[in-house]
């Protein structure tokens, strides 16, 4: 009896063994996880002003022309050690005075900014004394302004009219003459750098950008208006930030003259915090006390 034969049954298939990652892209996917890694930690690295550093590295950061940001650091790791506990931490950090008081003369706006209040750090000495007399007379008014709250540790009420008109609208002048076009509008929040408008000249165009922090209150000038050099084109009213410190340093240093504009903070005024309110009325009890001596 012829039988059919069974069909035999497929041998199982061999593994088939998989191929070996390529070196190459091993390499890309180990270097693209490191940088997700490093990156950060280096942009922090370079950015932070609160990374502790060495008389060397302070040494090289005051140096580095390139990146101001160095120099702005090594100003801010001088005002820590001043303001240590530790006597010998403070210490260490008077031999970097000179260098303070160059950057608060020679430095950039912002190096300018940082170096008069760091100098505000030490009201004990006398040669930031002098360099913040001096800075009074700065053409920037948050060095100005910087100036005149230090020279308040120092006991010294110099700068008081600067510090008054901190609780004033500050007013943007035009830098040159020609066509004014604006950018941004009442109500809007800015800080120094902020570009608020341009002015279109016949030899070209110059933007506006703010010199202190705040809200715009109004445009003094109209959009596409012609504008004069100096004339004021914009109002911008105090930072909550900018009134505090008005406010505290008149505490110490304020004339019954200044009682209108403080009590205008006790009434309160739009988008301050009850912390200026607060502050407002303490120095303007203080101010009467004092005035009744």
């Amino acid at each position: 009896m012829n039988t059919v034969p069974h069909s035999a049954e497929p041998a199982a298939a061999a593994p088939v063994a998989k191929a070996p990652m390529a070196k190459k892209w091993l390499i890309a996917i180990l270097v693209l996880t490191f940088a997700f890694v490093l990156m950060p930690f280096l942009l922090w690295y370079m950015t932070t002003f609160t990374r502790p550093l060495t008389d060397a590295d302070l040494g090289a950061y005051f140096t580095d022309t390139l990146h101001p940001r160095r120099a702005q650091h090594a100003l801010s790791q001088i005002a820590d050690r001043m303001m240590s506990p530790s006597p010998a931490i403070r210490e260490s950090a008077k031999p970097w005075y000179p260098e303070v008081i160059h950057f608060s003369q020679q430095g950039s706006d912002e190096l300018r900014v940082t170096s008069a209040w760091v100098m505000g750090q030490d009201n004990a000495s006398p040669e930031f004394h002098a360099a913040l007399l001096k800075m009074l007379s700065d053409p920037n008014p948050m060095v100005t302004r910087n100036a005149a709250l230090s020279l308040v540790r120092f006991a010294d009420p110099a700068g008081h009219d600067v510090i008054a008109a901190m609780l004033a609208p500050y007013a943007v002048p035009a830098s040159i003459g020609g066509t004014l076009a604006t950018r941004l509008k009442p109500g809007d929040v800015i800080n120094p750098g902020t570009l608020v408008g341009h002015i279109t000249a016949a030899s070209g165009t110059t933007e506006i950008r703010s010199q202190v922090p705040g809200t715009i209150l109004e445009w003094t000038a109209q959009d596409n208006s012609s504008v004069e050099p100096g004339k004021p084109i914009l109002l911008i009213d105090p930072s909550p930030e900018m009134a505090w410190e008005a406010l505290r340093a008149l505490f110490l240093i304020g004339q019954p003259a200044d009682l209108p504009a403080v009590n205008r903070y006790i009434r309160g005024v739009d988008a301050m915090p009850q912390q200026v309110t607060q502050q407002a009325a303490l120095t303007a009890k203080e101010i009467s006390a004092r005035a009744e001596k």
